[in-house]
């Protein structure tokens, strides 16, 4: 399983920048993308969750709240919250479910998140699919970010597919079909195209993260 690292990181922004004419002038307009990564833990599971369908201020928000009430955040901590306070973290009752389902996975034993350093990426799809609210967005986050594999391209991601198509100048109803092929001579390293071309989105956007 190929990672990335800070030792690799701009070696293999380089040999995309050498294949793809686009990625090059991204990074020479705006320098090399954030290595963006996280944890590979339960709390930046509960993290991503916030994060489907929303703003990532809203979700930051969502999560400094449930931050400031619980400290580090554990299963059994999500599960001795009432609703009243999960609602006052931002959470809609079905983020709600969503994370005290997770957190009753792991806190059983059924998950050991510990073992999904060792797994394939589609093994460990396999293993998070299971879990209700958990979809292919949130495991393809979690697999570029916090296991830091280099091979995800998440069409769920309405940032990465509005840049792609900006950076290539794609029809607006162009096909996923027709975007991974596009994506396709990017293999092995297509998590870091998806990087480079977030980092040109934000840059555009004049965006400010903060987590």
């Amino acid at each position: 399983m190929l990672r990335y690292d800070s030792t690799n990181f701009h070696l293999f922004c380089d040999k995309l920048a050498r294949k793809d004419k686009t990625l090059r002038t991204i990074i020479r307009t705006h320098g090399y993308p954030p290595m963006w990564t996280r944890p590979a833990s339960f709390q930046t599971l509960v993290l991503t969750i916030l994060e489907q369908q929303v703003s990532l201020a809203a979700a930051y928000a969502a999560f400094r709240r449930l931050r400031e009430k619980t400290g580090y955040v554990t299963p059994a901590k999500i599960l001795a919250l009432t609703d009243e306070e999960m609602r006052a973290c931002y959470f809609t009752r079905q983020k709600m479910g969503y994370a005290r389902e997770l957190a009753k996975t792991i806190q059983s034993g059924q998950l050991v998140l510990k073992h999904f350093r060792s797994l394939p990426d589609e093994e460990v799809r396999a293993r998070l699919l299971p879990v209700k609210g958990i979809g292919h967005w949130t495991i393809d986050v979690f697999l570029m970010h916090a296991l830091q594999r280099t091979d995800l391209f998440p069409l769920g991601d309405i940032a990465l597919v509005n840049s792609l198509k900006h950076v290539k100048q794609l029809p607006a109803h162009i096909s996923k079909e027709e975007m991974l092929a596009i994506a396709e001579p990017w293999r092995p390293y297509r998590t870091i195209a998806a990087m480079i071309l977030w980092h040109d989105y934000i840059k555009r956007k004049g965006i400010v993260l903060q987590e």
